[in-house]
């Protein structure tokens, strides 16, 4: 509620459920619904929220094909949600709900470890391999957090094999933001960002969607693993940026 409270947002809480779908059962799912928002009540009862206007959404489905679904409604500017485990003896980052939201939506997320308490970013690091950016509309949610908390935001264009000249063109409104620009060589951008996370110290670290980019092969299922990718910090995930 900080969060949402620092920002003046807008909170929906949302929950999924299973229900019979056949014309004959629409009481059991109206039902079943009716359970599920008194369930969020009370969750949202036990809450100090801090003066944050929290709101319920319900969806029979899936959580990610519900959030999809409720986007082209409110243009939702943010999705919050947390790794599977900050044990690093946990296989996976994000589980495959988690993961799903992340690979297959197209909507700005912030992924918050477990126990993060809640403090201003001071400390941003913006990793990509390509400065093309199509819509400079994408950096907002990484605007409004730098303006709000005064960040300083560091840039790192990471090489990647097949990079061409044109990636290393970065977009003058992502440079504007930040106090400087580091360039690395890497297999992966996660490699980069785990070659520089320690000079850089960020207390949050900000990565770009693409269909085929940061998380690369991990679009082929909805988990992903924390040998593929895993940090101890808050990530800012932006929309899909050059595709």
């Amino acid at each position: 509620m900080d969060f949402a409270a620092d920002f003046g947002a807008k909170v929906f809480l949302m929950d999924v459920f299973s229900a019979p779908g056949s014309a004959g059962l629409r009481n059991v799912s109206a039902t079943v619904n009716q359970n599920t928002k008194e369930q969020l009540k009370e969750i949202i009862a036990k809450v100090d929220q801090k003066g944050v206007e929290i709101n319920l959404a319900t969806y029979q489905g899936d959580l990610a094909d519900g959030l999809i679904e409720l986007n082209r409604t409110l243009e939702i500017d943010l999705v919050i949600l947390r790794p599977q485990s900050n044990d690093i003896q946990e296989e996976l980052y994000l589980g495959t709900t988690s993961g799903k939201i992340i690979k297959q939506t197209n909507i700005s997320a912030l992924i918050v470890p477990v126990g993060t308490v809640y403090k201003p970013f001071s400390s941003i690091l913006t990793a990509f391999k390509s400065g093309i950016i199509k819509r400079n509309t994408i950096l907002n949610p990484l605007i409004e957090i730098m303006n709000k908390h005064r960040s300083k935001v560091n840039l790192l264009l990471v090489k990647t094999p097949g990079y061409t000249e044109e990636d290393l063109q970065v977009n003058t409104s992502l440079l504007d933001l930040s106090e400087g620009l580091q360039i690395s060589e890497n297999a992966t951008t996660y490699q980069g960002v785990l070659e520089h996370f320690k000079d850089n110290e960020p207390d949050l670290l900000c990565v770009f969607r693409r269909k085929r980019g940061f998380f690369k092969k991990l679009w082929e299922k909805n988990t992903i693993g924390k040998e593929e990718f895993f940090v101890p910090i808050p990530v800012l995930v932006l929309r899909v940026n050059k595709y």
